[in-house]
């Protein structure tokens, strides 16, 4: 150290303090630590600016899935649910009131056409059968010897003109011999007797006739009559006897030896004695809700699928299409009801199947997918990415996005148009651009696009809710990793 004084000037030394060498080490390590301590605080503030820059950027960015327009092969499938049952069955009913007296069949049995089936009792009936027979047989012996007295009448009327001629001639030659003085007197009187009697006896004979053509003829009127009353009475005695109407199997046999049988009157049906259904030709009769039955069409092709028979279908096709809606929770045609109905409605279709199994029984419960139409390499999205936006919303602009450009909208719709617009999301420069979209036929998962797509667009399809809240030209992240969830809810 030098220190001035006066005029001269003096120079001092000062020896540095000396440090033990843990003081040294300890000052070394503060400084270590305060380096770090600053290292972390300036990575910490980095990492938030970061982190605060990020969540600005993605503050106003939809997370969405996205799939692909392409090429398939679609069909329309129209689906109902119903029963199985035979093309042909028949409920044979009781014709006649009556105890069953005999059963020839039981249930499942194969029967023929014409086979005896059960038969009623028939005492009564057999008699009547039996006195009217008789009787018919009387009438037409009356009716024989009616015939003969009118050809005896007959026989007798030609006698009798031939008297007649007979004596007419000899009261001719008696007048001439009387009026010569020839015959006596009283022999021209006889003469001219024997002609009157002669022409009584052919208005005798006339008088005979008709009598025996009266006779003939109630006769006759007698026979008819006793004809018809033998056709009653047969046609009540054949009642009490039941044939099959076809060849089938007896699916249904409700009543036993010994049962009394009633007959239908008026809106109460009669006794069923059992069921005839030719199994031969089987058909799933289902319904069609209202909605679809439009596109059902005689001779399309269906799959059909029978709970009682799993993992397995058949092929059958369109055969019968009802033209009246069936209300779906009663179950009776809108043609027998007073009034409309809102309710919900089904049409009845029946598909006939194409080799059915023989184990087949009536009453199955079924299924029947119908084939309206089909399409090869169409242009096809998933059905979830439709989606409907109003023109006015489709008009909006993103906020601190700018005015986005509207898509393209159908002629004559405006930014007041409540009309609803069916269109898709399309990806473009990481917006999403709604665009409408005319559709086709719809299959199981997909839809064909007849306009306003190409193949390979991207499009938004999911999640449900982002779908239904997403903005025209909103930016967006697509995310496909994840499973789609309805309940995701956008940034």
């Amino acid at each position: 150290m030098t220190i001035a004084s006066g005029n001269f000037l003096r120079v001092q030394t000062v020896s540095p303090p000396v440090h033990s060498g843990d003081e040294v080490k300890h000052r070394g390590e503060m400084k270590t630590w305060k380096k770090v301590a600053l290292g972390l605080g300036a990575g910490l503030l980095l990492a938030a600016i970061v982190a605060f820059t990020v969540y600005r950027s993605r503050k106003n960015v939809v997370t969405v899935q996205t799939g692909k327009a392409q090429l398939e092969n679609l069909a329309a499938v129209v689906s109902g649910s119903g029963e199985i049952k035979p093309k042909t069955y028949v409920n044979v009913s009781a014709n006649a009131f009556g105890k069953i007296t005999k059963l020839f069949v039981r249930e499942g049995d194969r029967v023929r056409k014409g086979q005896l089936l059960a038969q009623l009792e028939n005492v009564q009936s057999s008699a009547d059968v039996a006195a009217t027979r008789a009787s018919l047989e009387a009438a037409r012996t009356d009716a024989i010897a009616a015939a003969a007295a009118l050809k005896t009448a007959q026989a007798n009327l030609a006698r009798a003109k031939a008297d007649d001629d007979r004596a007419k001639l000899d009261w001719v030659r008696a007048q001439g011999l009387y009026k010569g003085a020839l015959i006596a007197k009283a022999d021209y009187d006889a003469k001219k007797a024997a002609w009157e009697a002669a022409e009584a006896g052919i208005a005798q004979s006339q008088a005979q006739i008709a009598q025996s053509r009266a006779q003939l003829e109630s006769a006759q009127g007698r026979i008819t009559q006793n004809q018809a009353n033998l056709r009653r009475v047969t046609d009540v005695l054949d009642k009490t006897y039941y044939f099959a109407p076809f060849d089938g199997l007896v699916t249904n046999l409700p009543v036993r030896e010994g049962e009394t049988v009633v007959i239908g009157i008026q809106n109460s049906p009669g006794s069923t004695l059992m069921t005839i259904a030719d199994m031969s030709i089987i058909t799933a009769e289902v319904k069609v809700d209202e909605t679809d039955i439009v596109n059902v069409q005689l001779g399309q092709p269906a799959e059909v699928t029978i709970d009682a028979i799993p993992n397995k279908s058949f092929k059958g096709k369109v055969t019968e299409i009802g033209n009246n809606a069936v209300v779906r929770s009663t179950g009776v045609s809108t043609s027998q009801q007073s009034i409309a109905s809102e309710e919900a409605k089904d049409f009845k279709v029946v598909v006939t199947l194409q080799n059915p199994p023989e184990n087949l029984r009536p009453g199955l419960s079924t299924t029947a997918k119908v084939t309206t139409a089909t399409r090869q390499n169409a242009l096809a999205i998933p059905i979830q990415a439709l989606t409907v936006r109003r023109a006015s919303e489709l008009r909006e602009t993103t906020p601190g996005k700018g005015s986005v450009q509207a898509a393209s909208l159908p002629p004559g719709a405006n930014s007041d148009d409540k009309k609803e617009i069916q269109g898709v999301f399309v990806i473009r420069n990481r917006r999403a651009v709604f665009v409408p979209v005319d559709t086709g036929i719809s299959g199981t998962t997909d839809i064909e696009v007849l306009k306003g797509l190409q193949k390979g667009d991207e499009i938004v399809t999911g999640s449900y809710k982002v779908l239904r809240t997403l903005r025209n030209g909103a930016s967006v992240r697509i995310d496909n990793s994840a499973p789609k969830k309805l309940d995701e809810e956008s940034s």
